[in-house]
């Protein structure tokens, strides 16, 4: 069972939940005391796994947000099993190659990052603002990228792109639904320990560049993201908080 903690009562919708950054983060609301939603995608073997490990309460919900139907969906799940959610974590999405040597590629890649990067968040941040209202305010915390701020590699313009667009969408909550007392903040990792870089590698000298000597490890993450969902920071609602190790710094 969660215990006592800032997030006590309090049923929070994670998207990704599964695995790395997700699960951390899912793990970490539920110590907080949180009512979790863990959504998945296609890892239903892991997503089980951690809600046999954290036990009650925890529900799965699967939807796969590459299909354009599939968020409302999620949120309507989420919604049904307390008849509210307090906080929405966007932080399901893939970093997705986006080739400009092929035009059938490069228009797949575009498709397929703004789909699962942006665009399932977006409707995601709808519902929950529409919800939102009709309750006592909530909070939203998207999941970005170093890449929001700096661009990504040549292969990934596209995930650079929609990266950015979420950082701004979650500006843009911030500032049009405040007076709703709904909260929107983001956080932007650089390299963490993950699935989504697990075939990259990086050796000694590559890590000794690092100014902390090691990637970021997802309960670093996760840490910042139950302080967000915590609300007890109102007043840093709009703002992107970097998890880098210092290894990008703004």
């Amino acid at each position: 069972m969660s215990g006592d903690g800032m997030l006590k009562g309090k049923t929070v919708l994670v998207t990704g939940g599964s695995r790395g950054i997700g699960r951390a983060t899912v793990e970490t609301l539920h110590r907080e005391g949180a009512h979790v939603v863990l959504h998945y995608s296609s890892a239903a073997g892991d997503a089980q796994a951690v809600q046999e490990n954290l036990g009650d309460p925890i529900r799965l919900v699967q939807g796969d947000l590459a299909d354009p139907g599939a968020a409302a969906r999620v949120w309507a799940a989420a919604e049904e099993w307390n008849g509210r959610v307090d906080v929405l974590v966007n932080n399901a999405g893939a970093w997705l190659e986006s080739p400009l040597d092929d035009p059938l590629s490069w228009a797949e890649g575009w498709q397929r990052n703004l789909q699962l990067n942006l665009q399932a968040p977006a409707d995601l941040c709808r519902e929950a603002i529409l919800h939102f209202q009709r309750q006592d305010g909530g909070i939203i915390v998207n999941v970005a990228s170093r890449s929001s701020h700096r661009g990504d590699d040549a292969e990934h313009l596209a995930y650079g792109a929609a990266k950015g667009g979420l950082l701004a969408l979650t500006k843009g909550i911030a500032r049009g639904f405040g007076r709703d007392n709904v909260l929107a903040y983001a956080v932007a990792p650089g390299w963490v320990g993950t699935g989504i870089a697990s075939h990259l590698t990086l050796d000694a000298d590559r890590l000794s560049g690092l100014p902390l000597g090691e990637i970021t490890p997802p309960q670093d993450v996760a840490e910042v993201i139950a302080f967000l969902a915590s609300g007890r920071s109102r007043h840093t609602t709009g703002a992107t908080v970097d998890i880098t190790g210092a290894d990008y710094v703004r």
